[in-house]
């Protein structure tokens, strides 16, 4: 992923995770992903990730008001905040916080698609020095894990201009799903199928964040030794190469050597 100064709008820009403990999901991810922090100017609540000193992705702490699971969030790079918004709503989805202000020139919103996966959506610059391409500890593509792939293909696709004729993006339906690729590079992949109806954290549609990872296997050990849990073990994702972890606040994520 892109920083929004190289990215086109609609393409992903950048990752955030939600947490009920910010220094418990400091501790996890180093443990995890290798990751180190510093501050963000937002306040003493939110850190930014950093792999081999690049930027590549935000951990707020959740409100008291609003204490729940850890959530990840992939934001799309967009050039008119308002507009995306009401793209969103007329075509089903809802925006639920903002379009809000983040500094000089910076508005950031939080929305849901029709079927309730949560995405964010960025306008203005982001942190610079964002990896360039998928690398080690940095998100290396999202997945929707959704009920319908083509009718959420055609929302985004609508939304963020995915097929649009000045577009630099493919969109391509292969093994049935819906992937997204930039020059080759695979950015998003829209993934249909029997997802239960009660409103598990676990089942219902939602974005997943993969991270590259160099050993599947001991990402999935060191995550269980930091506490966290493994929703789906690298046996029985359809390569071998993929696991989904969940760390301890509830947080999932991918982990991919792919």
């Amino acid at each position: 992923m892109k920083p929004i100064g190289q990215a086109r709008p609609g393409f992903p820009c950048w990752v955030s995770l939600a947490a009920p403990s910010l220094q418990a999901a400091q501790e996890f991810y180093t443990a995890v992903l290798g990751w180190t922090w510093r501050p963000t100017g937002l306040g003493e609540e939110f850190r930014t990730a950093l792999f081999g000193g690049a930027p590549v992705a935000g951990v707020g702490a959740l409100a008291d008001s609003l204490r729940g699971a850890a959530a990840w969030t992939p934001f799309f790079a967009v050039a008119d905040a308002d507009a995306t918004a009401a793209h969103i709503r007329e075509r089903g989805g809802t925006v639920g916080v903002g379009p809000l202000p983040f500094g000089t020139g910076r508005r950031a919103a939080l929305a849901a698609d029709p079927d309730g996966a949560v995405f964010g959506f960025w306008t203005g610059e982001t942190l610079p020095g964002r990896p360039s391409g998928p690398a080690e500890g940095a998100p290396a593509w999202l997945e929707l894990r959704t009920r319908d792939a083509f009718a959420a293909a055609l929302f985004y696709g609508e939304v963020f201009g995915w097929a649009a004729p000045e577009g630099s993006c493919t969109v391509e339906y292969e093994n049935d799903e819906v992937i997204v690729r930039e020059e080759g590079h695979k950015l998003a992949v829209v993934h249909g199928g029997a997802v239960e109806q009660a409103p598990h954290p676990r089942v219902r549609p939602r974005w997943y964040v993969h991270f590259r990872v160099p050993d599947v296997t001991a990402a999935v050990a060191a995550a269980r030794a930091a506490g966290g849990t493994v929703a789906l073990p690298p046996d029985a994702s359809s390569t071998g190469r993929q696991a989904i972890l969940c760390d301890p606040d509830g947080g999932l994520f991918t982990v991919t050597a792919a």
